[in-house]
């Protein structure tokens, strides 16, 4: 019998897939009629073997030898390269792309499955795929024929990768205050001058090529975030027969020294300084996508995909940390049972402890309640772009966009106290180098950080999805959880029981929502807007857990009872947290408001 995996159950994802999520019923469409069941299976055991092979066993190395420039090149130890080519050399990167572009036409959710893998055995060189995909994505929806043509297809082989750039020193996440300027030129280009800060994968020798993705300003367009646009800016610009020629006058300035997340490059670049001067003249060679003073709304296509690529990376580092610490417990021997007499007897595996079992069962339903939340949310890609009828794809098209910041934040922060909780299960040993757990937290910790902290993501559904289209989102929501919550009902015993605790728990979300926005004061509703993303965003995971629960019934096998066991624990331990939350939400507390910054 094979041994378990350590980074993340096979079991777990074919129950997802196969008994919850129906991906079967996926391959009646036409778009992805060429596959099966077969096939879905053969992709997630060639990703389970390359992350498993090719990316785990240099997650440590990558860690405490991070990239290092040296005021020319950036240099990463050689095993990020290796792995990155057996990842594009299996067709990897372009499985849920076009036939028409090389890709496989894989579903989205079989896509996230796949992905998690890598994620799981080694985030920091995983994310150099991550964001290409993302850049890639962004131009075949915005851009030319041309432009994917000369872009999209290299990175899609393998050959070039991506990135997007959007903050700057002076602007962090406020994005109106970006000062990236974009000159127009004769020959219908743009020379980009400015700099960008924080740019994940930003420099690099791992590809011939880097396609970065650039917020700038055109001279005399509308202020704030109304008058960006974007632009494609090579680091080397490309020949008429695709390769990577001339130096564009992109140049990196120096990196980023991060807590965690070390293995990917995250440099401050600045454009048009001077240092290659493409042509003799100044500035760094740009391309327009789509029309000018539109560069956030294609942005937000990448965006979007990448907020739910970072709750997937944060369940995923989660599910690792949780299955380590699950092993440990189980080989540990350390104290008696409480009502043990003799101090002489044995020791005892630390599982068997009651209090070990809790912080186990907390992360459990951490990680395996994210994991559905982000293949739910991955079935909604396919269902916006592949269901029948339009009001179907209307209706996922809704909820996708209330679930994004949730499915976002809720993974970034919970997933993040599941690798706190596998430390606490080491003990002492957590705390150390020698044990993966205490790197799993580091790299977790940024997840709330970046593509939209965790603030922004409360304002977004708050200020944005819960009232957009006269609150159309959360009502499709609501329907959604209630037609599980029927269903639930309908079963009967301690399903019902469940039902009626989630049925409570969202009403008490509908009644706050119209109470904030019932003051007409802005600031007094997005004030609370963080409680409000942590009580809504329990309350969809609850609902999560439900539709986990109806479909582990009709069995008794231990991963069937654990299924429920943990739902049980989420309902039990978890959901009542949003009571206390709902109470002040409801108070329209101003605390926060009337606090004057000089009391600090």
């Amino acid at each position: 019998m094979a041994t378990p995996s350590l980074l993340l159950s096979r079991r777990d994802l074919d129950f997802l897939l196969y008994e919850w999520l129906d991906a079967e019923e996926l391959t009646r469409r036409p778009r992805f009629a060429e596959h099966s069941r077969e096939t879905f299976d053969a992709v997630l055991d060639l990703s389970a073997q390359i992350a498993t092979r090719h990316f785990a066993p240099h997650n440590k190395e990558n860690d405490q030898e991070e990239p290092r420039f040296d005021g020319e090149r950036v240099h990463t130890v050689p095993e990020v390269k290796e792995a990155l080519d057996a990842f594009t050399g299996a067709d990897l990167l372009a499985a849920p792309m076009d036939e028409a572009l090389g890709g496989m036409q894989l579903p989205q959710l079989l896509a996230t499955a796949c992905f998690s893998w890598f994620q799981a055995a080694n985030v920091g060189t995983s994310a150099y795929v991550f964001l290409t995909l993302g850049n890639a994505r962004l131009l075949c929806e915005h851009g030319t024929r041309e432009q994917i043509d000369t872009y999209v297809r290299p990175m899609l082989a393998g050959r070039f990768f991506g990135t997007m750039c959007l903050s700057e020193p002076q602007a962090g996440s406020s994005l109106a205050d970006v000062a990236t300027r974009a000159e127009e030129q004769p020959d219908g280009t743009y020379r980009l001058f400015g700099s960008k800060m924080w740019i994940s994968a930003g420099d690099h020798e791992l590809a011939e090529n880097i396609v970065h993705l650039v917020l700038a300003r055109i001279p005399g367009g509308p202020p704030g975030v109304k008058g960006l646009s974007l632009f494609i800016v090579p680091k080397h610009l490309v020949g008429a027969d695709g390769s990577a020629g001339e130096r564009n006058d992109v140049v990196t300035a120096g990196l980023n020294h991060k807590m965690g997340y070390r293995g990917t490059t995250n440099a401050l670049l600045n454009f048009g300084e001077g240092a290659h001067s493409p042509g003799g003249s100044a500035g760094a060679v740009g391309h327009l996508v789509g029309e000018p003073h539109r560069g956030l709304a294609y942005m937000f296509h990448m965006m979007n995909g990448a907020r739910i690529g970072v709750g997937a990376g944060a369940m995923a580092l989660g599910y690792t940390g949780y299955l380590k610490s699950l092993q440990y417990a189980r080989e540990r021997p350390q104290g008696r049972p409480v009502a043990a007499k003799d101090a002489g007897a044995p020791q005892v595996p630390i599982i068997e402890h009651a209090d070990v079992r809790r912080m186990l069962l907390a992360q459990k339903s951490y990680v395996e309640g994210a994991l559905g939340l982000l293949l739910y949310c991955s079935r909604l890609v396919d269902e916006q772009q592949t269901a029948e009828r339009e009001e179907e794809r209307a209706h996922a098209r809704l909820l996708l966009d209330v679930l994004t910041p949730v499915a976002k934040s809720w993974p970034s922060q919970w997933c993040l106290e599941a690798n706190n909780l596998a430390i606490q299960v080491h003990g002492g040993y957590g705390y150390t180098r020698e044990y993966d757990v205490e790197q799993h937290y580091r790299d977790n910790r940024l997840n709330p950080i970046h593509e939209g902290t965790h603030g922004i993501q409360a304002l977004d559904l708050l200020g944005r999805k819960a009232v957009m289209d006269g609150g159309a989102g959360l009502v499709a929501l609501g329907e959604t959880i209630g037609a599980t919550v029927e269903r639930a009902l309908a079963a009967g015993g301690e399903a019902a029981e469940l039902a009626t605790a989630l049925r409570e728990s969202w009403e008490r979300a509908e009644k706050v929502t119209a109470r904030l926005w019932g003051t007409g004061d802005p600031s007094v509703a997005l004030a609370n807007a963080t409680v409000y993303l942590e009580a809504v965003g329990h309350t969809v995971v609850a609902w999560i857990w439900l539709g986990q629960y109806l479909a582990a019934q009709g069995g008794d096998d231990a991963f069937r009872q654990g299924k429920r066991q943990a739902a049980r624990f989420f309902f039990r331990h978890e959901l009542p947290r949003t009571g206390p939350q709902f109470d002040l939400l409801e108070a329209l507390d101003t605390t926060t408001l009337e606090t004057d910054p000089d009391w600090f």
